[in-house]
């Protein structure tokens, strides 16, 4: 039984699944959304919660101790400053905001009033980036080299962001958490086919500063699904492919060895990696779900998401000009 209770904010497509998941850890205790049909929809679904057609009602409730924000981007960061301003916890739906200064002040905010702000790089909690993850500290791949994202499909076209805004998040995040450090050198371009202005397939090359390279390709206007990721290091490679069958992480011991005097290429084995198949989204709540208590969080928090955002507006501009 959980005693922390969050509340949620916005019941629309991406917040019914937030209300779902909470419910689940037993740590659903509210729902704030507008609007009056979708919310006694809700209520019937889940009678234990309580339910607000506004925020401020909701935030004199003392049993809520954490809030999560899933409603539009252009609204997060006026709802999340009010959040933390009543000293609560706030994990906020990707992206955080839709720029530099607004970014800024939701960070300096959740310092000043002492209360976490986490943000839904949901992939950061997928059992198989975890893995990456741990593979890289331990050396696994050698010295972290390349990282490149394939994020591609036929769908789903919006006419108020482009292809780069909706789906390069994912991967910018992962790349930082990854990288653990800030690009030196951001270059993106694209190409707009299907609505004036606004991009249907976009690449970004990104430069870290302790020698890393990484590319990340996004399109929705690609004749099939793929969403694959491939990091390169020095004593070997690993792929992680989300929309294959069983969504399989490879380490392949491949590599070249100079040792010689000229590269010689080490083709070695494949290796099936073996991870847990866990809800991302289910791991992120509960993360946040145990922060609650005010320890700070490592993974998507503020700083993060700070960083995620200057690339984001930062290749952006490189995509206009």
């Amino acid at each position: 039984m959980s005693n922390k209770k969050v509340c949620v904010v916005g019941a629309g497509y991406w917040g019914k699944n937030h209300i779902r998941t909470l419910n689940d850890l037993d740590a659903l205790g509210g729902i704030v959304e507008e609007n009056k049909n979708l919310l006694d929809q809700i209520s019937e679904q889940y009678p234990d919660a309580k339910t607000y057609q506004n925020l401020n009602e909701a935030l004199v409730n003392e049993e809520f101790t954490g809030f999560t924000v899933a409603t539009p981007a252009v609204t997060h960061h006026d709802i999340a400053a009010q959040i933390i301003k009543s000293g609560k916890h706030v994990l906020v739906e990707k992206p955080l905001v839709l720029n530099i200064k607004d970014a800024e002040q939701l960070v300096n905010l959740a310092k000043q009033y002492k209360v976490n702000l986490m943000v839904g790089h949901v992939l950061l909690f997928h059992p198989a980036i975890q893995m990456i993850k741990s593979l890289i500290a331990e050396g696994k791949i050698g010295k972290l080299q390349y990282i490149y994202s394939n994020r591609l499909n036929l769908g789903q076209v919006r006419t108020q962001e482009n292809v780069f805004w909706s789906l390069a998040p994912h991967d910018i995040s992962i790349f930082q958490y990854f990288s653990e450090s800030f690009p030196n050198k951001i270059r993106a371009n694209g190409s707009t086919f299907l609505q004036n202005g606004i991009h249907d397939s976009t690449l970004t090359q990104l430069k870290y500063p302790n020698g890393v390279d990484g590319h990340i390709f996004v399109s929705w206007l690609h004749p099939f699904k793929e969403h694959r990721l491939v990091v390169i290091g020095s004593e070997g490679m690993v792929t992680f492919e989300d929309s294959a069958e069983g969504k399989p992480l490879k380490f392949y011991s491949k590599k070249f060895d100079l040792s010689k005097g000229f590269p010689e290429k080490i083709d070695g084995s494949v290796t099936l990696i073996d991870y847990k198949q866990k809800m991302a989204l289910t791991e992120e709540l509960q993360y946040f779900v145990n922060h609650l208590d005010g320890t700070k969080p490592e993974i998507a928090n503020g700083k993060h998401a700070l960083e995620v955002t200057k690339i984001l507006v930062e290749a952006s501009n490189h995509l206009e000009n």
